[in-house]
């Protein structure tokens, strides 16, 4: 079984998913760690050097080969949905969840981050907001799920997930997401 998450920068792709993957016993990527380690350097520094162009051909090779490798919970950078091949692969090889979050949750949550180089401008909020009238129909059109983020802890977030994986019948109810509550391996 392979899930992604997608949403916004910021949307909890990355906390949210590495909390299903423990639930579901399942291993977490971040799609955007996997890049890193490929150029050793941070996707900020990449993305100044060698432009977005060429970042996101590393993404789709990226996300090629992840929505092919092992059953994981699979966390996707903010703009892993511009390229249509992403969206399809996405869509066609993992249970795709888009963290729904405004603009303005996701700019009080990451107002004092630094590393997301999209949002470094001056206005971020602006960014955001443009941001997400451009990707919110390609989370929608690959999503098979949409939660909603709104202001639940990361418990009931994980909670919701499981539970929209198990009424889809994607997961059964004694696999571990039935320990609603429960880490599916120590931490």
């Amino acid at each position: 079984m392979k899930i992604a998450c997608v949403g916004l920068p910021g949307s909890g792709k990355s906390t949210v998913g590495r909390q299903l993957a423990r639930r579901l016993d399942l291993r977490f990527i971040d799609s955007d760690q996997v890049i890193e380690q490929r150029i050793a350097c941070s996707i900020r520094e990449f993305f100044e050097r060698e432009g977005e162009v060429a970042f996101r051909d590393l993404e789709q090779e990226v996300i090629d080969e992840l929505t092919r490798g092992e059953a994981c919970v699979l966390s996707s950078g903010g703009g892993t949905v511009l390229r249509p091949v992403n969206r399809q692969h996405l869509h066609e090889r993992t249970q795709v969840i888009y963290l729904h979050s405004s603009p303005e949750e996701v700019f009080r949550r990451l107002r004092h981050d630094q590393s997301r180089p999209l949002l470094q401008v001056a206005d971020p909020l602006a960014r955001l907001r443009d941001l997400y009238l451009a990707r919110d129909p390609l989370y929608r059109e690959t999503a098979h799920f949409v939660i909603e983020t709104g202001r639940p802890s990361v418990a009931t977030l994980v909670n919701m997930m499981a539970m929209q994986l198990e009424l889809a019948g994607i997961v059964t109810a004694d696999s571990p997401t039935s320990n609603h509550g429960q880490a599916g391996r120590p931490e």
